[in-house]
């Protein structure tokens, strides 16, 4: 089979995986494991997968100047933003958690014009406003009268810190990526990300009663564990090395499409008017800052 498919299918697997953990993961919360505790589980399970794959991979010593680099890539890219992300998912409802992850592009181009001092274009600042305008229209009014969003305002809102967290990792990890073996660095940036769940997970594990909870959950707690956080990575992994970034960062755009529609078969979430509104809102935002601007060449 030709390699650019084989590509576009794992990549494919892995947006199809990430659009229903958004229900899977919210079944298990907070009934059953309370958020910090269930990062805890996915972080540990990362890194040991991740350190045993490790094995058998070329060694490569990483320069002593980056390890601090990636400690803070680590709380960006693993701590801040899975906390916020697990937290506000059990406050809110799957669609609205998926909807304003699509924001990750957005955060990216105003993090690279800080750090980076990448110039912006104004099509892209208009889409970014655009954008913002429709995250803050989904916080603070995408409430749901569904019983599964318990503060969903507060639940919105720390899905929006998740994706700037997140944008803001990948423009700290940008050079470190391209620099290491991707099992290297990944291992390395969840191993110091366990470091950093600890003190909030500690309590909130104790607190689980693990005999009480049902097989179907702990199914859920393994789906999360090995395959939203490990084989996606993977599959996204490869196909990085076969396409072009462009080609599976659009892959974002189907991640609320497959989460909506899998939370409406199962019945864990439902739709109303400003859920839409805002969702078209975000899109077109999005779709300003990712869209290619032609220059033209002055005569």
């Amino acid at each position: 089979m030709d390699k650019r498919i084989v590509a576009l299918i794992a990549v494919s697997i892995a947006t199809l995986i990430y659009g229903v953990n958004y229900t899977i993961a919210k079944e298990v919360m907070p009934l059953h494991i309370k958020p910090f505790a269930f990062i805890f589980l996915r972080v540990a399970g990362a890194t040991l997968f991740f350190w045993v794959a490790g094995l058998f991979i070329k060694q490569q010593k990483i320069a002593k100047e980056d390890y601090k680099k990636i400690v803070v890539a680590a709380f960006f890219g693993t701590a801040l933003n899975m906390l916020a992300f697990f937290k506000g998912l059990s406050l809110t409802t799957p669609i609205s958690a998926s909807v304003i992850m699509v924001t990750s592009p957005i955060m990216v181009l105003i993090f690279s014009s800080i750090f980076i001092k990448k110039p912006i274009e104004k099509q892209k600042i208009l889409g970014i406003f655009i954008g913002l305008v429709g995250a803050i229209l989904l916080i603070t009014y995408g409430s749901s009268s569904n019983g599964t969003a318990t503060n969903s305002n507060l639940g919105n809102f720390l899905v929006f810190v998740n994706a700037a967290s997140y944008g803001l990792y990948l423009v700290l990890a940008k050079n470190l990526i391209a620099k290491y073996h991707p099992i290297l660095f990944v291992k390395w940036l969840y191993l110091f990300g366990l470091i950093f769940v600890i003190p909030f997970s500690y309590n909130e594990l104790t607190e689980v009663v693990w005999q009480e909870i049902p097989t179907k959950m702990y199914w859920n707690i393994g789906f999360v564990v090995l395959f939203t956080t490990c084989i996606t990575y993977l599959f996204n992994l490869y196909g990085l090395s076969k396409l072009k970034p462009t080609t599976v960062s659009v892959f974002i755009y189907l991640q609320p499409v497959i989460a909506t529609t899998y939370a409406l078969i199962v019945g864990s979430d439902s739709l109303n008017l400003i859920k839409i509104s805002a969702t078209i809102v975000i899109f077109f935002g999005v779709y300003l800052v990712t869209k290619e601007v032609k220059i033209r060449n002055k005569p």
